[in-house]
């Protein structure tokens, strides 16, 4: 607290509103949600949300005032601050490691006579019938060189960072952010041209899922990156303190492995020998 000496490597957070401001948001939002799916009104649900975003920003604000302060974070602060965000990857690997799950279980699992219900609505083949799958090598092979072509560009700017090139960090902050909103925008276009739907289907319940959410997770590591290119602009990051932008690193290229693991089993290995939508 304020006037009272520290003698210890740890961050006494000050008393903060935003997690009180934080919760009651999510509730609203909560709420919002179940009137929205109800057929009611929309806007109790976007009155929560843009309490969560401002939550956020505000939150996030806080933390980046501790870390510019130069005493808050310190060595114990900083590798603990590593922990959580390692364990944060972990448990959206947990996350993945379902929806993959989900799908090779229909995959591998399509004639089981002990699923029979299961087989009767995909007629006993995998993907169900009359579901034309993407061609692999068109869209989805040009994402993965969008993506594989951004786990460069992110690391030549943590490089540069290193090497205090403060020209080469901003430029490959940039890069790496119009290859990710670029990957976005493909992604949008494969949807609109997908041969199947969400509903009705269990192949298309999981590929969307799937593949939507890493989507999200390309959106939510864009923006995350761009919140580092702005701090870059303004000097923010020195080669000794950069948490910020190395955990946006190790996100980005979480991002990226994912992708790959989406691309190789369910785009390539999952259309082997069946109909390509055109």
């Amino acid at each position: 607290m304020a006037g009272i000496a520290k003698n210890h490597d740890y961050h006494m957070v000050e008393p903060s509103p935003w997690p009180f401001v934080g919760s009651v948001s999510v509730l609203i939002m909560a709420i919002g949600g179940i009137f929205w799916m109800h057929h009611w009104t929309p806007w109790v649900f976007f009155v929560g949300l843009v309490g969560v975003l401002y939550t956020m920003y505000a939150w996030w604000s806080d933390v980046i005032k501790e870390a510019n302060n130069g005493h808050d974070h310190t060595a114990v602060v900083q590798m603990h601050h590593r922990y959580g965000m390692m364990l944060f990857i972990a448990s959206e690997v947990m996350v993945f490691f379902g929806f993959f799950w989900a799908y090779f279980d229909g995959f591998f699992r399509l004639d089981d006579v002990e699923q029979y219900a299961r087989v009767a609505a995909t007629g006993g083949i995998w993907p169900p019938t009359g579901i034309e799958l993407f061609d692999p090598f068109h869209l989805p092979l040009f994402n993965t060189l969008l993506l594989l072509t951004s786990g460069t560009t992110v690391t030549w700017a943590h490089h540069a960072l290193l090497e205090n090139d403060r020209e080469g960090l901003k430029w490959g902050l940039a890069l790496t952010i119009v290859l990710g909103a670029v990957f976005t925008c493909v992604q949008m276009i494969e949807y609109s041209e997908a041969g199947f739907s969400f509903a009705g289907n269990m192949y298309g319940a999981t590929f969307f899922m799937a593949t939507g959410l890493h989507g999200f997770h390309v959106l939510i590591g864009t923006i995350f990156l761009a919140v580092c290119l702005i701090r870059a602009l303004r000097g923010d990051f020195t080669p000794e303190r950069h948490l910020g932008f190395e955990f946006a690193a190790w996100y980005w290229h979480f991002v990226d492995v994912v992708w790959l693991f989406l691309f190789a089993s369910i785009y390539v290995w999952g259309s082997w020998g069946v109909a390509i939508h055109h």
